[in-house]
C-alpha cells in the first residue's frame, strides 16, 4: 500500500481540521458553562495553544494541565454561594436522605395470607389445571413426541375447563361502594 506524502491533498485536510477543532475547542471553553459562571473573555484565552507545557506528547494541544478531574462542573453546583447550601438540622447531626436511622412505629404489618388447607377442593384442581396445563402441554412437545393424539386433546380440555370454571367464580356484581383502592 501506498501512504500519502506529507504535501499530499489529503494531509493538508487534516492540518485544516486540527486548527478547526482548535478554534471549536477555544471557543466552547470561553463560553460559560452554566448561568452562574462569568463568560471568559477572548484575551484571557492562550494566543498560542502550542506554548503550554503539557502532560507529554499525547497531550491534546492547548489543554491545560492546572484543571483536574475534580474541578469538572458542568452544573456549577461547586460555585453556589452560602445562600443556596441547604439549611442543616444541627440536633439530628444528619445531612441526607441516608444519614437517618429508620425507626420502627408499628408501621403497616400485612395480614397473613390464608391457609391453602382451607381452600376449596374443586378451586384448587381449577388452578392445577390452568396452570398445569400448559406445562403438561410443553412437556408433552419436548420429551413424548410420540404422544396419541387424545392424551393431548384431553390436556387441552382440562387446561379450558379450569380457565372456564375460574372465570365463572368471578364476582358477577359490582360494589358500588368500592372506590378500588383496597387489593
Amino acid at each position: 500500500m501506498n501512504r500519502p506524502g506529507p504535501d499530499s491533498p489529503d494531509q493538508s485536510a487534516n492540518k485544516d481540521d486540527d486548527a478547526v477543532w482548535l478554534d471549536l475547542v477555544a471557543r466552547l471553553e470561553s463560553m460559560p458553562s452554566s448561568p452562574l459562571d462569568e463568560p471568559r473573555l477572548a484575551e484571557e484565552l492562550p494566543k498560542d495553544p502550542g506554548t503550554e507545557p503539557g502532560p507529554g506528547p499525547d497531550a491534546v494541544p492547548g489543554t491545560s494541565t492546572s484543571r483536574s478531574f475534580q474541578d469538572f462542573d458542568p452544573l456549577g453546583l461547586a460555585r453556589r454561594g452560602a445562600a443556596d447550601k441547604p439549611v442543616e438540622d444541627e440536633g439530628s447531626g444528619a445531612t441526607g436522605p441516608r444519614d437517618f436511622d429508620v425507626e420502627d412505629e408499628g408501621g403497616f404489618v400485612p395480614e397473613d395470607p390464608p391457609s391453602l388447607a382451607g381452600t376449596e377442593p374443586l378451586t384448587m384442581l381449577a388452578w392445577l389445571g390452568a396452570v398445569g396445563g400448559p406445562v403438561a402441554l410443553l412437556f408433552t412437545a419436548m420429551f413424548w413426541r410420540s404422544a396419541p393424539l387424545l392424551a393431548v386433546m384431553g390436556i387441552l380440555a382440562a387446561f379450558l375447563a379450569s380457565v372456564v370454571y375460574l372465570i365463572m367464580k368471578l364476582p358477577q356484581e359490582k360494589d358500588e361502594n368500592d372506590d378500588g383502592a383496597r387489593v
